[in-house]
């Protein structure tokens, strides 16, 4: 049976082992002991280390044939030392055959709201995209120097019924006047798992794939659109400027942005149809069950 381990046992690492419990055998890496119960009750076997400790890091070494790394970075520096101490201690048993890395599409900055495909330049614009940038130069580098089949999972916005702007909506924080507001992109957390799945099969050797839906909204266009959908009001539409004197400089960053993401390769290099190919199609599921 294929040995799998998940560095980031968060919800996305849930989901994915919900779909693979019954065919490989799953060992999740986590710090905290206080979650390993949960990790036993996903399916996974849970083996104890931090990735911000690489001395705690010796029992992955030659334990997994794959490997899915969805550990975010820390949240300080240019960057990824977490990346850095999984690599090295994989590097000291039997190499892994495949890795999987969730990545975030704020790796291109602010594109102007033009298409983006997966050559686009990467021009990260905050600290915390120049983090997942250096991650995957990691990971390219070392799977390209060992013969490890690498792919990049490039991601935007994740939603599921338990991950909207409900409260955002609740506060009447508000969004940026149509004329002047960017492009975002989404991922249904389902969808999402059913990517990373399709990537162990199908993903090409060190490539990079946007997991990224259908949907071609603007921000206050999607806050919109959940609000109709749970009969809340509209967010108040403000200039550019005055949104981002009223909001936190970090949800500012990712208002600041407008690209449209092409899931092409995605679709068919992965052979991806999408449970949720749009925003809109997901309210009409996700709203009857909250």
């Amino acid at each position: 049976m294929k040995r799998i381990l998940i560095s980031g046992c968060g919800d996305i690492a849930l989901r994915v082992a919900a779909l693979l419990r019954m065919r490989c055998r799953l060992f999740g890496l986590a710090r905290n002991t206080a979650r390993f119960a949960g990790l036993r009750a996903a399916g996974m076997v849970p083996i104890p280390g931090d990735l911000d400790e690489r001395a705690s890091l010796t029992r992955i070494a030659g334990l997994a044939h794959t490997v899915l790394h969805f550990a975010p970075p820390p949240n300080t520096g240019g960057s990824d030392p977490r990346t850095r101490n999984l690599l090295a201690a994989l590097s000291r048993g039997t190499l892994p055959q495949r890795l999987v890395y969730i990545s975030t599409s704020g790796v291109y900055g602010d594109c102007g709201g033009a298409y983006v495909s997966e050559t686009h330049a990467l021009n990260a614009q905050n600290t915390r995209a120049q983090r997942r940038v250096d991650a995957e130069g990691q990971i390219r580098s070392w799977a390209k120097r060992n013969g490890v089949g690498a792919s990049i999972l490039r991601v935007p916005g994740i939603y599921a019924d338990d991950r909207l702007p409900l409260e955002r909506l609740h506060a009447g924080t508000p969004a940026v006047v149509a004329e002047e507001d960017s492009y975002t992109n989404h991922i249904h957390a389902d969808d999402l798992a059913r990517i990373v799945v399709a990537a162990l099969r199908y993903a090409k050797s060190n490539r990079v794939y946007h997991a990224s839906d259908d949907s071609e909204l603007m921000m206050g266009e999607y806050f919109d659109c959940v609000a109709d959908a749970f009969g809340l009001p509209r967010p108040p539409r403000l200039p550019r400027a005055e949104v981002q004197r009223a909001v936190s400089p970090v949800l500012w960053s990712f208002m600041n942005e407008s690209r449209r993401l092409s899931n092409t390769r995605m679709k068919k290099e992965l052979k991806m149809a999408l449970r949720y190919p749009t925003v809109a199609h997901a309210l009409d599921i996700i709203k009857p069950r909250c």
